[in-house]
Order: C-alpha cells, then sequence, then structure tokens
C-alpha cells in the first residue's frame, strides 16, 4: 500500500509532565521515519514545555519541530501547523495524549480504505492520580460523557472524533480552524466537514491514550468550558443538533427551577429531581466500581456530578452569550435608534 507523507500536528501549552511521553509514542511509531514529521505548537508556555521539546528534538532521529503560537489557544495553533505541514495526511494529537506504535499506520490504512475523508479511534482515557483514575472510568462511561462514541467504544460513521487523520484535501476544501471558539474547535470543524458532504469514521483499532485531569476544579473548567462553546457550535451548523446535547443543560434548567419552588414553598419537584438523579448517579457507579474497583464507588457519584452540571452551566453561559452578542450587534446595527415618530 502506498505510504503518505504524514504530518502530526501537536498544539500544546504547559504540557512539561506529558510532553515527552507523547514524543516517544510517535517515535516508536511502525511507520516509515522518511515519510513523518511532527510539529509541536506552543502556546507560550511558561513552564519547561519548550525545553523538553528542543531536548527531544536534539536528541531523536524522528523529525521534529517546534513553532510559536502567540494566541496560545488550541485552534491558531493547528492552523499554523497546518500552514508547516508538508502532509498528505495531517493528525492531530494533544500533548495528554500517548498512541499506540500502529496508531500513524492503522490511521493511514483506513483512510484509504474506507474512503472517509476522517478517520479517529477511541481514547482510552487514564488517570495519573487517585481521583484521577476515577475520573477517567466516569469520562469512559455513557452516563457519564452521553453519546460521546470515541470515549465510550463504537464503530462506523460518527460525527466527530478525537485525534483524527483527515487527507490533506479536507483543509483545501474547507478551510481551517476557526480561531473564536475555544474548547469547541474540532467539533465546529468536523462538523463543517459533514456539512460539505465529507465522512467520519470511528475505526476501534486506532489506539491512542489520553490523561484526564486530575482534579474537580480542573474538570468543572474543563467540561464547562466544553458546555459554553456548544451553542456557538451548533448555531453554525443547525443540520448536526442531537436532543442529546440538550440534555445537560435541561437538568440543569430542571434543577434551578424546582429550587426556585423549593424557596417559594413547594418542595416535592426538587426532592423527585434529586432522588431521581441520587438514584441513577449511584447505580453507574456502582457498575463502574463493581468493574474496575471499589475504591473508586464514593467518589464517582460527586464526579458524574461535575461532569453535568459543569457541562450545563457553561451550555446555559454559551446561550445567554449568543443571545447577549445578538442584542448588542442588533443595537449597533443602523437606524437601530432612530425615532419612529413622524417629522413635525
Amino acid at each position: 500500500m502506498w505510504q503518505p507523507f504524514v504530518s502530526v500536528l501537536i498544539p500544546v501549552r504547559n504540557e512539561e509532565r506529558y510532553i515527552e511521553r507523547c514524543l516517544y509514542s510517535l517515535a516508536s511509531q511502525d511507520y516509515p521515519r522518511t515519510q513523518l514529521e511532527v510539529l509541536v505548537i506552543d502556546g507560550q508556555s511558561t513552564d519547561a514545555t519548550k525545553q523538553v521539546i528542543t531536548r527531544f528534538a536534539a536528541e531523536s532521529t524522528l523529525d521534529v519541530r517546534l513553532y510559536q503560537n502567540p494566541k496560545r489557544l488550541p485552534a491558531p495553533a493547528m492552523n499554523i501547523g497546518l500552514e508547516q505541514a508538508r502532509g498528505d495526511v495531517i493528525v492531530r494529537v494533544d500533548g495528554h495524549a500517548f498512541v499506540a506504535p500502529d496508531f500513524i499506520s492503522r490511521s493511514v490504512e483506513a483512510l484509504w480504505q474506507t474512503s472517509a475523508d476522517c478517520v479517529g479511534g477511541v481514547i482510552a482515557s487514564e488517570g495519573d492520580t487517585p481521583l484521577g483514575e476515577a475520573i477517567a472510568l466516569a469520562m469512559s462511561s455513557r452516563f457519564g460523557v452521553g453519546g460521546a462514541e470515541f470515549r465510550v467504544g463504537g464503530e462506523g460513521p460518527a460525527d466527530t472524533v478525537a485525534f483524527g487523520a483527515y487527507r490533506r484535501e479536507v483543509f483545501d476544501r474547507i478551510g481551517g480552524f476557526v480561531e473564536d471558539i475555544d474548547k469547541g474547535e474540532d467539533d465546529e470543524f468536523n462538523y463543517r466537514l459533514l456539512d460539505a458532504g465529507g465522512t467520519i469514521m470511528l475505526i476501534p483499532g486506532i489506539r491512542a491514550g489520553y490523561t484526564v485531569r486530575g482534579d474537580l476544579p480542573g474538570l468543572w473548567r474543563q467540561y464547562f468550558g466544553y458546555g459554553k462553546a456548544k451553542p456557538d457550535v451548533l448555531r453554525r451548523h443547525p443540520l448536526q443538533v442531537r436532543p442529546r446535547q440538550f440534555t445537560p443543560a435541561i437538568f440543569v434548567l430542571a434543577m434551578a427551577g424546582a429550587s426556585i419552588l423549593w424557596l417559594l414553598g413547594w418542595k416535592s419537584p426538587l426532592r423527585s429531581l434529586l432522588r431521581m438523579y441520587t438514584l441513577s448517579a449511584t447505580t453507574a457507579s456502582l457498575v463502574l466500581a463493581g468493574q474496575h474497583g471499589w475504591k473508586h464507588l464514593a467518589v464517582l457519584p460527586p464526579i458524574f456530578a461535575c461532569l453535568h452540571a459543569a457541562y450545563g452551566l457553561g451550555f446555559v453561559a454559551g446561550v445567554l452569550g449568543l443571545a447577549g452578542r445578538t442584542l448588542t450587534r442588533t443595537a449597533k446595527m443602523p437606524g437601530a435608534h432612530q425615532s419612529t415618530e413622524a417629522p413635525a
């Protein structure tokens, strides 16, 4: 089979703990070195990330190049990488990730066998702290993250993947990553690809791992950001709207409404919602703890609550932000403040 030139793009910021492991996993690929380059785009790290990358590049036979990203965020980093990449295939990998030795070869093989525009695999989440191990379990469960098949397992056509491998012509056809959506740039790009008639395939044999956040505040910020970005992504791509995408926001709004009724003296709705959610979270926790260790049982319910509340509140904040920007633009339109009274 033809082995195209592959460019791996890694947007990073403050990844000194993980980036070397990521680079070693890419240096261990069974794909020909002469057909592979790795571009790391650093978002002004304040730790030793750049030094780790520079040292690795000097010592390895893998073609590793470092670029600077003054805008810091992943989307501008990806666009900088696209400008410099020479590959016929473009692969995104995060600094927190590590990939199997056949990750590149399986991705390339799947692209040509399926004729898809993008392929990706199922992420194996892991934690590097005791709490992180439980967070990884929650992020790999359907109760925790819903229909995100690249996290919970699946195969076949998908609406988005993580660490995808794309044909280069995809970017020539639909452009690069939008830079005004933080934490939603991957979804936006993949939805744009689907809107353009492209295909994305989830292939279980493409294996990658990812180290999750190790504490609840970090997890909250991550999922609040995901939720906040989603309304703008869906506004731009209404054909990709699915009912499940609104579930966390509906849950949060229902809890808020029931809390208001509680303050007004009607306490049964809040009790019922809390009872129902507690039962669901406890059941999911018992199943996961039974499969992966009872030591996780006590912390799984608050982790689930963190995932769902953070995403739901973020989604609501994203909707309110969109509404506010729409009202501001309307107010600034020519004639918006003109008097409707007839001249004397």
